[in-house]
C-alpha cells in the first residue's frame, strides 16, 4: 500500500497556481457541507515529521473556525484506558454540517500499541474489526470520511528530525518515541503497510501521498478533500450494512411467555430481597477489584416496573461505583450525531456499573413505530446494535439486558391506579396512553428486536413482571448468576 504513494509529476510553479485555486475552493466546500448537513471527518496519518501539522494548518486556515474542530490524538492516558478502544474516538465525531480534523487517529493508536507489545495479535485483529464497524456505521449514517497518509522514507524522516533537533526552538518536537520509530522504520513500515491495506474500505479509502515536497503534498491534500467530499455529497449510493454475522439465540415471543403463577408472597419477599442484595453487594466489590464494567439494560412496557427494579438494585451498590442513566428522547445535540454517540458517552469505566433505564433499543421500537427515523436506518440498527454490544463485551464488559413483560390488563390496572392516586399521577402521561393504543405494533417490534439482537454475548432476559416482587428478585438473581459465570470463565480462574 505505501509503495503506491502518489508522487509529484507537475512542476512546482504550476502546482503553486493550482494550489491557490484549490485552497480558495475549501470555504465553498465547507458551505456545501453545512447546507447539506453532512458531517465530515478528515483523518491525517503518517510518519513522525512527515508534515501532518503543517498540512492541517494549510487546510483549516481557509475554513470557518465555528464549524470545525481539530483533535490531536496521542496515546491514551490511564483514564482513557479504562474504557473500550473506540470510546474516546466516538467522542471526536462531528455534528451534522461540521468537520472534525484528526491529527493522528485510531490508526496510530492501534499500530503503536501493537508495535510496542501492549496488545496481542488477536487483540490487534479484534480492533481492526472495531475500526471497520465504526467507519461503516458512520458512513451508513451519512458521514464522509477522508483518510490521508503522508509517506516519507527513513532517510527523509531522519533528516527532518535532525533539522528540528538542531534548532533550539523546535528541538522539543522530536521525542524519543520519534527516534525509536526512525530506528525501527522497517518494522513500522510493514505494520503500517499491512494496516492500510486491510482498512482500505470502499466506504473509507486511504489516500497515500509522497510527502517529500511540501507544495505537492498540499496540492494532493486539497485535491483529495475536494474530490472525496464532493463525490460523496453528489452520490446517491450508500454503504449497506450486512446481515449480522453473530450467532443469535432462539427466544420465545412475548405471547409465548407464561405470566401466570410467577408470584412471590409479600411474606417471603423481604427476606429474599435482603439475601439477594447482600450477594449483589459482594458481586459489586468483585467487579471493582477485577476491573470489569457491568452494563444493565432495562426495557419493557410502560408501568412494567423498571424504576422499582432499578431502585432495588442500586440500593445494594456502592454509590461511588455506579450510575443510573435515564434515557429520554434525544436532544438537539444528540440528534446531530450518530444515534449511538450518546450511548458511547455514557458507558461505564472498568470496575463500574451503568444502569440504563431505557436504551439504544428505542431506535428499533419508538423511533420505528412513530416514524422518527426512516425505516431503512431502523432496520440497519439491529446489526449496528449487535456490533456495539460486541465491542463492549469484547473489551471486557458484561452486558445484561432485561425486557419486563406484563399483559395488557395488568398495564391498564397500573395506569388506572396511577391516574387515581395524586401521589402517583406524575408517573402517567398522555404519551403512555397513546403507546398503549399501539400495543400490537409495539409487541411485534419487541418480538423482532429480541429475535434479532439476542446474541450469545448479550442475550435478552424476558422477565415475567405481572408480580413486581417476583420480577425484582428474578432480575437480581440473573445479575448475580451472570456475573458469577463470567468470572468463573475468565482465564486463570479455574
Amino acid at each position: 500500500m505505501l509503495e503506491k504513494a502518489i508522487s509529484q509529476t507537475v512542476k512546482k510553479s504550476a502546482l503553486q497556481e493550482m494550489n491557490k485555486e484549490l485552497s480558495e475552493s475549501l470555504p465553498r466546500l465547507q458551505l456545501k457541507i453545512k447546507e447539506q448537513n453532512r458531517p465530515v471527518i478528515l483523518v491525517f496519518e503518517g510518519w513522525e515529521a512527515s508534515g501532518k501539522g503543517s498540512v492541517i494548518s494549510s487546510v483549516i486556515k481557509y475554513l470557518d473556525p465555528r464549524f470545525f474542530k481539530v483533535f490531536t490524538v496521542e496515546a491514551p492516558d490511564e483514564a482513557e484506558k479504562r474504557y473500550p478502544f473506540m470510546k474516546r474516538h466516538w467522542g471526536m465525531i462531528p455534528e451534522k454540517g461540521k468537520i472534525s480534523v484528526l491529527d493522528k487517529s485510531w490508526y496510530s493508536e492501534l499500530a503503536c500499541a501493537f508495535l510496542e507489545g501492549k496488545i496481542t495479535e488477536s487483540e490487534y485483529d479484534r480492533r481492526i474489526i472495531s475500526i471497520r464497524n465504526f467507519e461503516r456505521q458512520l458512513s451508513d449514517d451519512g458521514y464522509i470520511i477522508v483518510k490521508i497518509f503522508l509517506q516519507i522514507d527513513a532517510d527523509e524522516q531522519k533528516k527532518r528530525m535532525k533539522k528540528l533537533s538542531d534548532d533550539k526552538k523546535t528541538k522539543w518536537r522530536v521525542t524519543e518515541s520519534d527516534r525509536f520509530q526512525n530506528r525501527n522504520y522497517s518494522k513500522y513500515y510493514r505494520t503500517y503497510d499491512d494496516l492500510l491495506s486491510i482498512t482500505y474500505f470502499p466506504f473509507a479509502r486511504w489516500n497515500v501521498i509522497d510527502a517529500k515536497r511540501s507544495t505537492f503534498t498540499k496540492h494532493m491534500v486539497y485535491t483529495i478533500i475536494n474530490e472525496t467530499v464532493t463525490n460523496a455529497m453528489n452520490s446517491t449510493k450508500r454503504s449497506i450494512s450486512r446481515t449480522s454475522p453473530f450467532r443469535l439465540i432462539d427466544m420465545p415471543k412475548l405471547s409465548e411467555t407464561e405470566l401466570d403463577g410467577k408470584v412471590i408472597s409479600t411474606e417471603r419477599y423481604p427476606e429474599l430481597l435482603k439475601k439477594y442484595q447482600k450477594k449483589l453487594s459482594d458481586i459489586h466489590n468483585i467487579l471493582y477489584k477485577k476491573g470489569i464494567p457491568l452494563i444493565l439494560c432495562f426495557e419493557g412496557w410502560d408501568a412494567a416496573g423498571k424504576g422499582g427494579a432499578i431502585k432495588r438494585i442500586s440500593s445494594a451498590l456502592d454509590p461511588r461505583g455506579y450510575e443510573a442513566v435515564p434515557i429520554s428522547a434525544p436532544d438537539k445535540t444528540e440528534l446531530a450525531h450518530h444515534y449511538l454517540w450518546r450511548f458511547w458517552n455514557r458507558i461505564p469505566k472498568s470496575g463500574h456499573i451503568a444502569i440504563f433505564d431505557r436504551t439504544w433499543y428505542g431506535r428499533v421500537m419508538v423511533e420505528k413505530i412513530e416514524g422518527f427515523t426512516e425505516k431503512s436506518r431502523c432496520d440497519e440498527a439491529f446489526n449496528e446494535i449487535n456490533e456495539f454490544e460486541y465491542e463492549l463485551t469484547g473489551s471486557g464488559a458484561i452486558v445484561i439486558k432485561f425486557w419486563l413483560h406484563i399483559d395488557s390488563d395488568e398495564q391498564l390496572r397500573r395506569f388506572t391506579d396511577r391516574q387515581n392516586n395524586p401521589e402517583k399521577q406524575w408517573k402517567i402521561t398522555d404519551e403512555d396512553w397513546r403507546n398503549r393504543d399501539k400495543w400490537d405494533q409495539y409487541e411485534e417490534a419487541v418480538d423482532e428486536m429480541i429475535a434479532k439482537t439476542s446474541t450469545a454475548f448479550a442475550p435478552w432476559n424476558i422477565i415475567e413482571a405481572n408480580n413486581k416482587l417476583y420480577a425484582r428478585l428474578k432480575i437480581i438473581n440473573i445479575i448475580i448468576k451472570t456475573v458469577q459465570n463470567h468470572i468463573k470463565n475468565l482465564p486463570g480462574s479455574r
